[in-house]
């Protein structure tokens, strides 16, 4: 990346995890600003060396790109205050379910702007983000919005912006499912004998070695379940108990429930 300037409105989790990524991935801590009203957050950053301030307006003023890292529900007011930002400034909304029509309202009809659907991984850097930009952003912006991003994981861009309501279905709510099904699993450890720690290291270790090896693998997940299914086995008999309870079809209609919210979000919150 070179000499653009990236500021960041909110200095939450989200928000810091993109910046320590940044800095990790060579970026300047001269490049880099953050905003934010609480002195709190802002304290969280100072240590990195990037600039600081509790003025929208003056993080804005002459940054290349500005990553919104606000909550939904503020984004319309946030934007509509902003007295700096320019029609040529590239915006990056990480605001889950505030559609580009919203955005642009609030800014200028020609304001490039792209919007980011990122789940919590990004934290430990190991995040998975999808992208979709409007007609103004051009294909520098487009390269420079994927490798601010790509510095907490990976990346996606889609072909529509009603697909980022199945990316929030998918990936942006996608980590609390293994999770369930993470606690599930250690209670049931513990219920055949084990100790805590112990259902919980066995469980942990599983998902991670699973999820290794599937993303690392060209075979299909259905095909390397098979590889591990016995006929009359133990991991046959468990996804037997799976099949009588339909389970499969409860997680299709957990998803489809959670991609209908997405969408009813971005009328509660995307009004302009």
């Amino acid at each position: 990346m070179s000499a653009e300037k990236i500021t960041f409105i909110g200095a939450g989790n989200m928000a810091s995890s993109l910046v320590r990524g940044l800095l990790a991935s060579g970026v300047g801590a001269a490049q880099l600003c953050a905003s934010d009203p609480a002195a709190a957050q802002l304290a969280e950053l100072k240590g990195t060396g990037i600039a600081t301030t509790d003025s929208n307006d003056t993080a804005v003023a002459g940054a290349d790109v500005v990553v919104i890292a606000v909550k939904p529900q503020v984004l319309g007011a946030v934007l509509r205050d902003l007295s700096t930002l320019q029609p040529g400034q590239l915006l990056l909304s990480i605001a889950a379910g505030v559609p580009l029509a919203s955005l642009a309202a609030w800014t200028c009809a020609t304001q490039p702007i792209i919007r980011c659907m990122p789940n919590t991984p990004a934290l430990v850097g190991a995040g998975m983000t999808a992208l979709y930009a409007n007609a103004a952003v051009t294909g520098a912006q487009r390269d420079l919005a994927e490798k601010i991003m790509a510095a907490a994981g990976k990346t996606l861009w889609v072909a529509d912006e009603g697909a980022l309501d199945a990316v929030t279905a998918i990936s942006g709510s996608g980590p609390a499912y293994y999770f369930y099904l993470m606690e599930a699993m250690v209670e049931a450890g513990i219920e055949l004998g084990l100790d805590r720690e112990s259902a919980t290291t066995l469980t942990l270790e599983t998902a991670y070695g699973a999820a290794l090896m599937a993303r690392g693998s060209a075979t299909a997940p259905a095909q390397l379940r098979e590889n591990v299914t016995s006929p009359g086995g133990t991991t046959a008999a468990a996804l037997s108990v799976f099949d009588a309870a339909d389970t499969r079809q409860i997680i299709k209609n957990a998803l489809h429930g959670a991609a209908d919210r997405s969408r009813e979000l971005a009328k509660e919150f995307g009004t302009p």
